[in-house]
């Protein structure tokens, strides 16, 4: 499994799986066709795949060990799950607990489990079916639920008027991966910021969702930002204004994105969106109103 250390803190890679998914038109309205194919040489083929017409994505965990704990970011797609509104994660059968496993992490060694925001492909392995049961993968982490998407994706939430896609992917998602922490009185539902110790600091980064966060490393003057769907695609860095078809509130999601990538760029500190293959993260500078890949995370590409 890869790994590389930022200060104190190391950072790992575990790859549930990978996958095509949306054409780029459909993911994201605002870039039109010139963008992908001006860009083609460094999009294709790991971030878009243009013989199939279609993008391509990765579901994946980072584990960081910080300060004597294990901190999974994210939680991917899971087993067993009905999503019927998604194919690609419906009933799945992977083998990410024993990737995890490979790169020394039992499910019983996690202490803190981080959900960036509450969407299907972010909370799955919060949880396992167990005799016909949900309950926690993890029995001894709290898990880090921004209470602003618990607010919004609960079933009792008052704020119905959701986009039909987002409703219909999100289907059963509540239910399955979040209600069974809560019972468990695992969860930790924090509001605007959340410190879990000194190198790493939660944030609100509303807009792709309303409690979408991030996830900041600083340590030993290395720095980091786990942003999960503030970026989907590498082309964002280069049309930082284009949404995907997922955010909820589109013109919070465009500021939430500038500001990330700004402070970002400013500080020198790796970008590592939830879903992007190759590097899985880059170190970005910024030119003019755009964003241009420094650099890529030191990650060896094996999957």
């Amino acid at each position: 499994m890869d790994s590389f250390g930022l200060g104190d803190v190391e950072v790992t890679r575990v790859v549930e799986f990978e996958t095509h998914t949306r054409p780029p038109a459909t993911m994201f309205t605002d870039i039109g066709p010139e963008v992908w194919d001006d860009n083609r040489s460094w999009l294709a083929p790991d971030h878009w795949d243009p013989d199939a017409g279609l993008l391509m994505t990765r579901m994946q965990t980072f584990v960081l060990r910080s300060g004597g704990a294990t901190i999974l970011v994210d939680t991917g797609v899971g087993n067993d799950k009905s999503r019927p509104a998604t194919p690609a994660f419906d009933h799945r059968d992977t083998d990410f607990l024993a990737r995890l496993a490979a790169a020394g992490v039992r499910p019983e060694d996690v202490d803190l489990v981080v959900n960036t925001h509450l969407h299907a492909d972010h909370v799955g392995w919060n949880t396992r079916l167990v005799d016909g049961n949900w309950v926690p993968t993890f029995p001894n982490a709290r898990y880090l639920i921004p209470r602003a998407d618990h607010d919004f994706w609960h079933p009792d939430s008052a704020r119905r008027t959701r986009p039909a896609r987002t409703a219909a992917a999100n289907a059963n998602v509540f239910d399955d991966s979040v209600a069974p922490v809560l019972a468990s009185g695992q969860a930790v539902l924090w509001e605007d910021a959340y410190d879990i110790d000194g190198a790493l600091r939660l944030e609100y980064a509303p807009g792709h969702t309303p409690g979408s966060s991030v996830l900041t490393l600083r340590s030993g003057g290395e720095s980091a930002v786990f942003v999960g769907d503030v970026l989907h695609n590498p082309v964002q860095f280069i049309e930082p204004d284009a949404n995907s078809c997922f955010c909820e509130d589109p013109l919070a999601a465009r500021v939430t994105r500038r500001r990330v990538l700004e402070q970002a760029a400013d500080q020198g500190a790796l970008v590592f969106p939830a879903h992007l293959r190759g590097g899985s993260g880059a170190r970005v500078r910024r030119t003019g109103s755009v964003y241009a890949i420094q650099s890529w995370a030191p990650f060896e590409e094996r999957v």
